[in-house]
Protein backbone atom coordinates (compact mmCIF):
# COMPACT_ATOMS: atom_id res chain seq x y z
CA UNK A 1 0.00 0.00 0.00
CA UNK A 2 1.36 3.56 -0.96
CA UNK A 3 1.61 6.16 1.71
CA UNK A 4 0.45 9.10 -0.59
CA UNK A 5 -2.25 10.95 1.76
CA UNK A 6 -5.77 11.92 -0.27
CA UNK A 7 -5.53 15.05 -1.34
CA UNK A 8 -8.42 17.70 -1.45
CA UNK A 9 -8.99 21.02 -3.33
CA UNK A 10 -8.93 22.62 -0.23
CA UNK A 11 -6.10 21.47 1.71
CA UNK A 12 -3.98 21.74 -1.72
CA UNK A 13 -5.19 25.09 -2.92
CA UNK A 14 -2.59 27.67 -4.90
CA UNK A 15 -2.06 31.10 -4.13
CA UNK A 16 -3.12 31.43 -7.75
CA UNK A 17 -6.28 30.27 -6.55
CA UNK A 18 -6.75 33.26 -4.45
CA UNK A 19 -5.41 35.63 -6.93
CA UNK A 20 -8.62 34.12 -8.97
CA UNK A 21 -10.69 35.14 -6.20
CA UNK A 22 -9.29 38.80 -5.90
CA UNK A 23 -9.71 39.03 -10.08
CA UNK A 24 -13.60 37.96 -9.26
CA UNK A 25 -13.95 40.32 -6.44
CA UNK A 26 -12.27 43.01 -8.20
CA UNK A 27 -12.25 42.70 -11.84
CA UNK A 28 -9.66 43.60 -14.54
CA UNK A 29 -8.17 46.15 -12.36
CA UNK A 30 -6.75 43.58 -9.88
CA UNK A 31 -4.26 42.46 -12.69
CA UNK A 32 -2.25 45.61 -12.25
CA UNK A 33 -1.09 44.71 -9.11
CA UNK A 34 0.25 41.10 -10.12
CA UNK A 35 3.52 41.59 -11.26
CA UNK A 36 6.24 39.40 -11.87
CA UNK A 37 6.55 35.93 -13.83
CA UNK A 38 8.60 32.38 -12.79
CA UNK A 39 10.52 30.39 -14.91
CA UNK A 40 10.35 26.90 -16.81
CA UNK A 41 13.29 25.08 -15.09
CA UNK A 42 13.30 21.60 -14.53
CA UNK A 43 11.88 22.18 -10.19
CA UNK A 44 9.25 19.53 -8.72
CA UNK A 45 6.10 19.42 -9.84
CA UNK A 46 4.71 20.08 -6.50
CA UNK A 47 6.34 23.93 -6.34
CA UNK A 48 4.39 24.42 -10.40
CA UNK A 49 1.50 25.69 -8.86
CA UNK A 50 3.09 29.01 -6.17
CA UNK A 51 5.25 29.66 -8.82
CA UNK A 52 2.94 30.41 -11.56
CA UNK A 53 1.16 32.53 -9.24
CA UNK A 54 3.54 34.63 -9.64
CA UNK A 55 2.99 34.95 -13.35
CA UNK A 56 0.16 37.67 -13.23
CA UNK A 57 -2.78 35.41 -15.30
CA UNK A 58 -5.18 33.70 -13.42
CA UNK A 59 -5.66 30.53 -13.31
CA UNK A 60 -8.34 29.59 -16.55
CA UNK A 61 -11.06 29.67 -15.87
CA UNK A 62 -11.60 31.43 -12.41
CA UNK A 63 -15.08 29.84 -12.47
CA UNK A 64 -15.01 26.91 -10.47
CA UNK A 65 -17.37 23.41 -10.75
CA UNK A 66 -19.19 22.48 -13.84
CA UNK A 67 -17.51 24.98 -15.98
CA UNK A 68 -14.39 22.62 -16.73
CA UNK A 69 -11.95 23.84 -13.97
CA UNK A 70 -11.84 22.85 -10.32
CA UNK A 71 -11.06 25.98 -9.41
CA UNK A 72 -12.45 28.42 -5.83
CA UNK A 73 -15.06 26.97 -4.80
CA UNK A 74 -15.45 23.39 -6.46
CA UNK A 75 -15.25 20.27 -4.33
CA UNK A 76 -13.26 17.09 -4.79
CA UNK A 77 -15.74 13.95 -4.75
CA UNK A 78 -13.91 10.89 -2.61
CA UNK A 79 -13.34 8.11 -4.66
CA UNK A 80 -15.53 6.00 -2.33
CA UNK A 81 -18.23 8.47 -2.57
CA UNK A 82 -18.76 8.31 -6.03
CA UNK A 83 -21.38 7.61 -7.67
CA UNK A 84 -21.38 9.15 -10.69
CA UNK A 85 -23.77 11.06 -12.83
CA UNK A 86 -27.00 10.28 -12.44
CA UNK A 87 -31.02 12.33 -13.56
CA UNK A 88 -32.24 12.17 -9.89
CA UNK A 89 -29.57 10.71 -7.48
CA UNK A 90 -30.33 6.88 -8.24
CA UNK A 91 -28.32 4.82 -10.19
CA UNK A 92 -29.54 2.66 -12.81
CA UNK A 93 -28.43 -0.65 -12.11
CA UNK A 94 -27.24 -3.61 -14.52
CA UNK A 95 -25.31 -1.49 -17.10
CA UNK A 96 -22.22 -2.56 -17.37
CA UNK A 97 -20.70 -6.09 -17.12
CA UNK A 98 -17.24 -7.80 -16.79
CA UNK A 99 -16.91 -9.33 -19.84
CA UNK A 100 -14.10 -10.05 -23.15
CA UNK A 101 -14.23 -7.18 -25.78
CA UNK A 102 -11.53 -9.28 -27.88
CA UNK A 103 -8.92 -5.92 -27.91
CA UNK A 104 -6.07 -7.08 -26.34
CA UNK A 105 -4.65 -4.62 -23.62
CA UNK A 106 -0.75 -6.09 -24.22
CA UNK A 107 0.26 -3.50 -26.05
CA UNK A 108 -1.12 -0.81 -23.96
CA UNK A 109 0.59 -2.62 -20.66
CA UNK A 110 3.81 -3.32 -22.17
CA UNK A 111 3.96 0.45 -22.65
CA UNK A 112 3.00 1.53 -19.42
CA UNK A 113 4.96 -0.95 -17.79
CA UNK A 114 8.17 0.46 -19.92
CA UNK A 115 7.24 4.32 -19.16
CA UNK A 116 7.54 3.20 -15.00
CA UNK A 117 10.48 1.24 -15.55
CA UNK A 118 12.38 4.18 -16.80
CA UNK A 119 11.49 6.66 -13.78
CA UNK A 120 13.82 6.63 -11.41
CA UNK A 121 13.15 5.14 -7.75
CA UNK A 122 12.13 8.61 -6.51
CA UNK A 123 9.72 9.72 -9.34
CA UNK A 124 7.90 6.51 -10.11
CA UNK A 125 6.81 6.24 -5.55
CA UNK A 126 5.68 10.06 -6.71
CA UNK A 127 3.30 9.02 -9.40
CA UNK A 128 1.48 5.55 -8.59
CA UNK A 129 -1.38 5.04 -5.79
CA UNK A 130 -3.46 2.62 -5.39
CA UNK A 131 -6.33 1.49 -7.41
CA UNK A 132 -9.19 3.06 -5.68
CA UNK A 133 -7.20 6.52 -4.54
CA UNK A 134 -8.69 9.15 -4.21
CA UNK A 135 -6.11 10.85 -6.59
CA UNK A 136 -8.84 9.69 -9.23
CA UNK A 137 -11.16 12.63 -8.88
CA UNK A 138 -8.43 14.71 -7.99
CA UNK A 139 -8.02 16.28 -11.97
CA UNK A 140 -8.73 19.80 -12.65
CA UNK A 141 -8.71 21.46 -15.58
CA UNK A 142 -7.18 24.61 -14.07
CA UNK A 143 -3.43 25.95 -15.56
CA UNK A 144 -1.91 26.01 -11.97
CA UNK A 145 -3.74 23.21 -10.25
CA UNK A 146 -1.62 21.77 -7.83
CA UNK A 147 -1.30 18.29 -9.39
CA UNK A 148 0.13 15.09 -8.21
CA UNK A 149 2.52 12.67 -10.13
CA UNK A 150 5.40 13.13 -12.87
CA UNK A 151 5.56 16.52 -14.77
CA UNK A 152 6.49 16.02 -18.31
CA UNK A 153 8.84 18.88 -18.21
CA UNK A 154 11.19 17.55 -15.42
CA UNK A 155 11.71 13.77 -17.48
CA UNK A 156 14.37 13.51 -19.34
CA UNK A 157 13.53 13.30 -23.13
CA UNK A 158 13.53 9.70 -23.31
CA UNK A 159 11.44 9.49 -20.32
CA UNK A 160 9.00 12.11 -22.49
CA UNK A 161 8.89 9.76 -25.41
CA UNK A 162 8.02 6.39 -23.43
CA UNK A 163 5.09 8.56 -22.32
CA UNK A 164 4.16 10.01 -25.62
CA UNK A 165 4.05 6.23 -26.37
CA UNK A 166 2.20 5.16 -23.52
CA UNK A 167 -0.74 7.72 -24.97
CA UNK A 168 -0.34 6.18 -28.35
CA UNK A 169 -1.33 3.01 -27.53
CA UNK A 170 -4.48 4.26 -25.27
CA UNK A 171 -5.69 6.74 -27.92
CA UNK A 172 -6.33 6.63 -31.84
CA UNK A 173 -4.14 8.58 -33.93
CA UNK A 174 -6.79 11.21 -33.69
CA UNK A 175 -6.47 10.77 -29.98
CA UNK A 176 -3.16 11.45 -29.75
CA UNK A 177 -3.12 14.31 -31.89
CA UNK A 178 -5.53 16.01 -30.39
CA UNK A 179 -4.13 15.82 -27.03
CA UNK A 180 -0.20 16.69 -28.24
CA UNK A 181 -2.47 19.93 -29.97
CA UNK A 182 -3.67 20.80 -26.96
CA UNK A 183 -0.86 21.04 -25.16
CA UNK A 184 1.42 23.03 -28.03
CA UNK A 185 -1.37 25.57 -28.11
CA UNK A 186 -1.17 25.71 -24.53
CA UNK A 187 2.50 27.01 -24.78
CA UNK A 188 1.39 29.19 -27.71
CA UNK A 189 -0.83 30.88 -25.14
CA UNK A 190 2.04 31.50 -22.91
CA UNK A 191 4.31 32.75 -25.01
CA UNK A 192 1.66 35.00 -26.71
CA UNK A 193 1.43 36.03 -23.42
CA UNK A 194 4.77 36.94 -22.42
CA UNK A 195 5.85 33.87 -21.41
CA UNK A 196 7.77 32.78 -18.57
CA UNK A 197 4.72 30.97 -16.58
CA UNK A 198 5.39 27.36 -15.93
CA UNK A 199 2.07 26.36 -15.98
CA UNK A 200 1.18 27.49 -19.56
CA UNK A 201 4.07 25.51 -21.16
CA UNK A 202 4.40 21.96 -23.29
CA UNK A 203 5.69 20.40 -20.04
CA UNK A 204 2.99 21.31 -17.26
CA UNK A 205 1.41 17.69 -17.80
CA UNK A 206 1.42 15.16 -15.07
CA UNK A 207 1.06 11.31 -15.20
CA UNK A 208 -0.42 8.84 -12.58
CA UNK A 209 -1.17 5.27 -12.14
CA UNK A 210 -3.42 3.61 -10.33
CA UNK A 211 -2.84 0.11 -9.52
CA UNK A 212 -0.10 -2.07 -11.53
CA UNK A 213 -0.16 -2.47 -14.99
CA UNK A 214 -1.51 -6.19 -16.05
CA UNK A 215 -3.51 -7.90 -18.05
CA UNK A 216 -5.80 -9.41 -15.62
CA UNK A 217 -5.86 -6.82 -12.43
CA UNK A 218 -7.48 -3.63 -12.57
CA UNK A 219 -5.21 -0.97 -12.90
CA UNK A 220 -5.63 2.86 -14.82
CA UNK A 221 -3.78 5.81 -15.37
CA UNK A 222 -4.42 9.42 -15.20
CA UNK A 223 -2.80 12.16 -18.42
CA UNK A 224 -3.45 15.92 -16.87
CA UNK A 225 -3.32 19.43 -16.92
CA UNK A 226 -4.04 22.41 -18.44
CA UNK A 227 -7.41 21.53 -21.04
CA UNK A 228 -6.98 18.58 -21.12
CA UNK A 229 -8.02 15.41 -18.43
CA UNK A 230 -7.60 12.26 -19.17
CA UNK A 231 -8.63 9.32 -16.93
CA UNK A 232 -8.50 5.53 -18.16
CA UNK A 233 -9.33 2.63 -16.64
CA UNK A 234 -8.59 -0.73 -17.31
CA UNK A 235 -9.22 -4.65 -16.36
CA UNK A 236 -8.16 -7.20 -18.71
CA UNK A 237 -9.21 -6.62 -21.95
CA UNK A 238 -11.89 -3.74 -21.13
CA UNK A 239 -11.52 0.02 -21.24
CA UNK A 240 -13.04 3.13 -19.65
CA UNK A 241 -11.19 6.22 -21.05
CA UNK A 242 -14.09 8.91 -18.66
CA UNK A 243 -14.11 11.12 -17.63
CA UNK A 244 -11.96 13.13 -20.45
CA UNK A 245 -12.02 16.23 -20.73
CA UNK A 246 -10.32 18.50 -23.54
CA UNK A 247 -10.17 21.84 -24.49
CA UNK A 248 -8.07 24.56 -25.65
CA UNK A 249 -7.77 28.52 -25.86
CA UNK A 250 -6.77 29.29 -28.73
CA UNK A 251 -8.49 26.68 -30.91
CA UNK A 252 -6.12 27.97 -33.67
CA UNK A 253 -2.09 28.65 -33.83
CA UNK A 254 0.82 28.30 -35.49
CA UNK A 255 3.43 27.25 -32.78
CA UNK A 256 7.03 26.36 -34.05
CA UNK A 257 5.93 26.53 -37.22
CA UNK A 258 3.35 23.80 -37.33
CA UNK A 259 -0.28 25.05 -37.67
CA UNK A 260 -2.86 23.32 -35.27
CA UNK A 261 -6.28 24.01 -35.52
CA UNK A 262 -8.41 22.26 -32.44
CA UNK A 263 -12.08 21.13 -32.67
CA UNK A 264 -13.07 20.98 -35.73
CA UNK A 265 -14.60 17.36 -35.71
CA UNK A 266 -16.58 18.27 -32.70
CA UNK A 267 -17.91 21.66 -33.88
CA UNK A 268 -19.32 20.77 -37.65
CA UNK A 269 -20.69 17.50 -36.31
CA UNK A 270 -22.79 19.30 -34.22
CA UNK A 271 -24.00 21.75 -36.37
CA UNK A 272 -24.61 18.41 -38.99
CA UNK A 273 -27.01 17.22 -36.06
CA UNK A 274 -28.86 20.38 -35.23
CA UNK A 275 -29.06 21.55 -38.95
CA UNK A 276 -30.29 17.94 -39.90
CA UNK A 277 -33.57 17.94 -37.57
CA UNK A 278 -36.87 19.58 -39.40
CA UNK A 279 -38.03 22.63 -37.61
CA UNK A 280 -40.59 20.92 -34.85
CA UNK A 281 -37.75 18.68 -33.36
CA UNK A 282 -35.33 21.77 -33.79
CA UNK A 283 -37.52 23.21 -31.33
CA UNK A 284 -37.34 19.98 -28.94
CA UNK A 285 -33.92 19.90 -28.60
CA UNK A 286 -33.00 23.80 -28.92
CA UNK A 287 -33.60 25.77 -25.28
CA UNK A 288 -31.94 29.26 -26.15
CA UNK A 289 -30.99 30.81 -29.05
CA UNK A 290 -28.05 31.98 -27.33
CA UNK A 291 -26.43 30.38 -24.85
CA UNK A 292 -24.04 31.60 -21.72
CA UNK A 293 -20.71 31.71 -20.90
CA UNK A 294 -19.28 28.69 -18.81
CA UNK A 295 -22.17 26.20 -19.44
CA UNK A 296 -20.98 23.16 -18.81
CA UNK A 297 -22.29 21.28 -16.06
CA UNK A 298 -20.45 18.35 -15.95
CA UNK A 299 -16.87 19.49 -15.53
CA UNK A 300 -14.43 18.60 -12.65
CA UNK A 301 -15.65 18.16 -9.09
CA UNK A 302 -19.10 17.03 -10.73
CA UNK A 303 -18.72 13.15 -10.27
CA UNK A 304 -21.96 13.16 -8.69
CA UNK A 305 -23.68 15.19 -10.82
CA UNK A 306 -27.87 15.25 -10.85
CA UNK A 307 -28.62 16.02 -14.39
CA UNK A 308 -31.88 15.70 -15.61
CA UNK A 309 -32.41 14.54 -19.58
CA UNK A 310 -33.11 17.70 -21.58
CA UNK A 311 -33.72 18.21 -25.33
CA UNK A 312 -34.69 15.98 -28.01
CA UNK A 313 -34.92 12.07 -27.72
CA UNK A 314 -33.62 9.62 -30.40
CA UNK A 315 -36.34 8.06 -30.36
CA UNK A 316 -37.88 10.84 -32.10
CA UNK A 317 -35.36 11.04 -34.83
CA UNK A 318 -35.43 9.66 -37.66
CA UNK A 319 -32.84 6.76 -39.11
CA UNK A 320 -30.01 9.86 -40.85
CA UNK A 321 -30.69 11.50 -37.66
CA UNK A 322 -29.76 8.85 -35.30
CA UNK A 323 -26.88 8.21 -37.85
CA UNK A 324 -25.61 11.96 -37.37
CA UNK A 325 -26.28 11.84 -33.40
CA UNK A 326 -24.11 8.84 -33.76
CA UNK A 327 -21.45 10.87 -35.70
CA UNK A 328 -21.47 13.45 -32.74
CA UNK A 329 -20.66 10.86 -30.63
CA UNK A 330 -18.38 9.16 -32.37
CA UNK A 331 -15.88 11.87 -32.85
CA UNK A 332 -15.31 11.94 -28.81
CA UNK A 333 -15.39 8.36 -28.40
CA UNK A 334 -13.09 7.91 -31.27
CA UNK A 335 -10.47 9.53 -29.40
CA UNK A 336 -9.49 6.08 -27.87
CA UNK A 337 -7.91 3.58 -28.97
CA UNK A 338 -9.71 2.14 -32.20
CA UNK A 339 -10.65 -1.37 -31.28
CA UNK A 340 -12.32 -0.17 -28.12
CA UNK A 341 -13.91 2.32 -29.44
CA UNK A 342 -15.83 0.06 -31.43
CA UNK A 343 -17.04 -1.65 -27.87
CA UNK A 344 -18.01 1.97 -26.52
CA UNK A 345 -19.91 2.67 -29.49
CA UNK A 346 -21.96 -0.27 -29.98
CA UNK A 347 -22.77 0.02 -26.13
CA UNK A 348 -23.60 3.84 -26.84
CA UNK A 349 -26.17 2.12 -30.05
CA UNK A 350 -27.83 -0.10 -27.64
CA UNK A 351 -29.45 3.01 -25.69
CA UNK A 352 -30.06 5.16 -28.72
CA UNK A 353 -33.72 5.69 -28.39
CA UNK A 354 -32.86 6.81 -24.66
CA UNK A 355 -30.06 9.56 -26.01
CA UNK A 356 -31.41 13.26 -25.73
CA UNK A 357 -29.74 16.21 -27.77
CA UNK A 358 -29.93 19.18 -26.23
CA UNK A 359 -28.74 22.77 -27.77
CA UNK A 360 -28.33 26.28 -27.07
CA UNK A 361 -27.31 28.97 -29.37
CA UNK A 362 -26.89 29.81 -33.03
CA UNK A 363 -26.19 27.53 -35.84
CA UNK A 364 -23.94 29.24 -38.35
CA UNK A 365 -20.30 28.20 -38.96
CA UNK A 366 -18.70 30.69 -36.80
CA UNK A 367 -21.74 30.57 -33.94
CA UNK A 368 -20.69 30.11 -30.35
CA UNK A 369 -22.60 27.41 -28.53
CA UNK A 370 -23.09 25.23 -26.41
CA UNK A 371 -25.04 21.03 -26.97
CA UNK A 372 -24.67 17.97 -24.87
CA UNK A 373 -25.61 14.60 -25.36
CA UNK A 374 -27.22 12.21 -22.59
CA UNK A 375 -27.85 9.04 -22.14
CA UNK A 376 -27.77 5.90 -19.42
CA UNK A 377 -24.45 5.16 -20.72
CA UNK A 378 -22.86 8.10 -22.75
CA UNK A 379 -22.49 12.19 -21.85
CA UNK A 380 -21.01 14.42 -23.85
CA UNK A 381 -21.01 18.24 -23.36
CA UNK A 382 -19.87 20.95 -26.16
CA UNK A 383 -19.20 24.49 -24.43
CA UNK A 384 -17.79 27.47 -26.72
CA UNK A 385 -16.93 29.80 -23.95
CA UNK A 386 -15.36 33.87 -23.52
CA UNK A 387 -12.00 33.63 -24.18
CA UNK A 388 -9.63 34.25 -21.53
CA UNK A 389 -6.61 35.79 -22.32
CA UNK A 390 -6.72 35.71 -26.91
CA UNK A 391 -7.90 38.17 -28.73
CA UNK A 392 -7.52 38.04 -32.11
CA UNK A 393 -9.00 38.37 -35.51
CA UNK A 394 -8.71 35.50 -38.30
CA UNK A 395 -5.37 35.07 -38.17
CA UNK A 396 -5.54 33.21 -34.78
CA UNK A 397 -2.76 35.41 -33.42
CA UNK A 398 -3.74 35.85 -29.08
CA UNK A 399 -2.80 39.48 -27.98
CA UNK A 400 0.79 40.51 -26.99
CA UNK A 401 -0.70 40.42 -22.82
CA UNK A 402 -3.11 38.95 -20.47
CA UNK A 403 -3.68 42.64 -19.84
CA UNK A 404 -4.66 43.94 -23.08
CA UNK A 405 -7.35 40.95 -23.92
CA UNK A 406 -9.11 42.01 -20.95
CA UNK A 407 -10.46 45.08 -22.93
CA UNK A 408 -13.65 45.98 -22.51
CA UNK A 409 -15.28 45.63 -26.05
CA UNK A 410 -13.50 42.56 -27.51
CA UNK A 411 -13.63 38.58 -27.51
CA UNK A 412 -11.38 38.46 -24.84
CA UNK A 413 -13.07 41.00 -22.85
CA UNK A 414 -14.22 39.66 -19.27
CA UNK A 415 -11.25 37.34 -19.04
CA UNK A 416 -14.11 35.02 -19.03
CA UNK A 417 -16.01 36.13 -16.20
CA UNK A 418 -19.47 36.93 -17.99
CA UNK A 419 -17.97 40.23 -19.45
CA UNK A 420 -16.63 38.41 -22.30
CA UNK A 421 -18.41 36.92 -25.87
CA UNK A 422 -18.13 33.15 -25.74
CA UNK A 423 -16.40 32.21 -29.17
CA UNK A 424 -15.00 29.26 -30.53
CA UNK A 425 -11.29 30.26 -29.98
CA UNK A 426 -12.25 28.65 -26.58
CA UNK A 427 -13.78 25.36 -26.43
CA UNK A 428 -14.29 23.05 -22.86
CA UNK A 429 -15.57 19.80 -23.83
CA UNK A 430 -16.17 16.98 -21.85
CA UNK A 431 -17.27 13.05 -22.38
CA UNK A 432 -18.31 10.47 -19.07
CA UNK A 433 -20.24 7.41 -18.24
CA UNK A 434 -23.04 8.42 -15.88
CA UNK A 435 -24.05 5.83 -13.54
CA UNK A 436 -20.96 4.83 -12.13
CA UNK A 437 -19.46 3.87 -15.09
CA UNK A 438 -16.72 6.74 -14.62
CA UNK A 439 -13.17 6.17 -13.27
CA UNK A 440 -14.23 1.79 -14.24
CA UNK A 441 -15.49 2.31 -10.72
CA UNK A 442 -18.44 0.30 -11.24
CA UNK A 443 -16.11 -2.58 -13.17
CA UNK A 444 -13.80 -2.34 -10.11
CA UNK A 445 -16.91 -3.22 -7.89
CA UNK A 446 -18.03 -6.10 -10.10
CA UNK A 447 -14.30 -7.40 -10.03
CA UNK A 448 -13.95 -7.31 -5.95
CA UNK A 449 -17.13 -8.49 -5.92
CA UNK A 450 -16.39 -11.91 -8.19
CA UNK A 451 -12.94 -11.87 -6.63
CA UNK A 452 -13.16 -11.85 -3.25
Amino acid sequence: MHEHRPRTPEAERSRRWFMNKALLAGGVAAMATMTGCSSDSADTASSASSDSAAGGMPSGGPGGGGGGGMGPGASQVKYADVKGVTTDGTVVEDLYAIHSTDVSTDALVKAAQTFLDGLSTKERTSCVFDIDADEWTAWSNVDGYDRKGVRMGDLTEKQRNLGYALLGKALSADGITQTRGIMKLNAFLGDSNGGNQKTLTEGHYFFTFMGTPSTTQPWGFQYEGHHVAINYFVLGDQVVMTPTFMGSEPTTGTYKGEKITLFRPETTAGLAMIRSLTTDRRAKAVSSQSNGNEDMKAGAGQDNLKLAYEGLKGSELTSAQQEKLLDLVGVYVGYINEGHAEVKMAEVKKHLDDTYFYWMGETEDDSAFYYRVHSPVVLIEYDAQAPLFYKGDSSATPSASASSSSDAGGPGGGMGMGGGTPSQEHIHTIIRTPNGGDYGIDLLKLHLEQDH
